[in-house]
């Protein structure tokens, strides 16, 4: 049975709130909190009794509500799925937050009383795309329609430990399948100018040639030669960061162009201010450079 659930929404995901039921603070004394808190119960209950009542997903997921809460600056997507009693994965998946950092306190924020999955059928996202890769070929959830936009919905699901790992480490992987790591993040002497100063990425040796992937979707918004980079690219990616590819020999992407996670843009050389092969990669965040140590991650890791 398709069931199609007709939720009445706002023109965009993220329109007028007044739309949804409100929660104004995540509080008892709340009237929409104390409703969601009750709905949020009712659903537990069905999941918790589908073995014995014989409810289908369909079933439960006709109960369904939606509400709207706009987070607070000290509001993070652990302490919302703690208070609410609702896995971050429901949460994540319903206003589409690939990342574990990707919640903006301004935006009005939808919860859903029911826990579970929710699957876009246009997925965009690299998390997205690892989820509907494990979970739309296979038989199973209901298929919603949010403001035009349909989903499939797993009531009681959540992240496989592939999909958390990626949640929780902001999805970038290495840019190179094989490498060497020369200099890493920090304080170093400049290799050629003998200057002491900080590094602000990841020195990555492998021969001229070698294939450059993009290490998380995005958008590329710079290409130029410089002469301490040499041939480069800046990728802009969701939630303030940005990830810049050194000393490249070859460009293999476009301007303006958008990537997924393992695309390739470009090829490993030793343009600019360079001892030899490798590729020079920095991640950003607002500006400021970060160790990519602490963010990139490999698949099984």
């Amino acid at each position: 049975m398709l069931l199609i659930l007709l939720l009445i929404l706002p023109v965009n995901l993220y329109g007028d709130p007044q739309r949804f039921p409100v929660i104004s603070r995540l509080h008892s004394s709340d009237i929409g909190f104390k409703q969601y808190q009750s709905d949020v119960e009712s659903a537990r209950r069905r999941i918790a009794n589908i073995s014995r009542t014989g409810n289908s997903s369909e079933s439960i997921a006709e109960y369904l509500t939606v509400y709207v809460y706009t987070p607070t600056a000290d509001d993070t997507l652990l302490t919302l799925a703690a208070r609410c009693n609702i896995p971050y994965a429901g949460i994540a998946t319903l206003n589409r937050i690939a990342h574990q950092s990707g919640l903006d306190p301004k935006k009005p924020l939808l919860l859903p009383s029911t826990p579970g999955l929710f699957i876009p059928e246009q997925p965009e996202s690299d998390l997205e795309q690892l989820l509907a890769s494990s979970r739309l070929a296979i038989p199973g959830g209901v298929v919603i329609t949010i403001d035009k936009e349909r989903f499939r919905f797993f009531p009681g699901a959540d992240f496989n430990p592939t999909e958390r790992v990626f949640f929780f480490h902001s999805g970038f992987r290495y840019p190179l399948r094989s490498y060497r790591l020369t200099s890493d993040f920090g304080p170093r002497i400049n290799p050629i100018t003998g200057d002491f100063r900080n590094h602000n990425g990841l020195d990555l040796a492998a021969p001229a040639g070698t294939e450059v992937y993009a290490v998380r979707e995005g958008v590329v918004t710079e290409i130029g030669e410089d002469a301490v980079y040499g041939n480069y690219i800046i990728i802009r990616h969701s939630d303030g960061w940005a990830s810049l590819y050194g000393h490249l020999s070859k460009i293999e992407t476009a301007l303006r162009r958008s990537v997924k996670s393992g695309t390739l843009i470009g090829r490993v050389g030793s343009t600019g201010q360079s001892t030899g092969p490798h590729l020079h990669f920095e991640l950003r965040q607002n500006g400021k450079a970060q160790d990519p140590g602490k963010y990139l991650f490999k698949e099984g890791k």
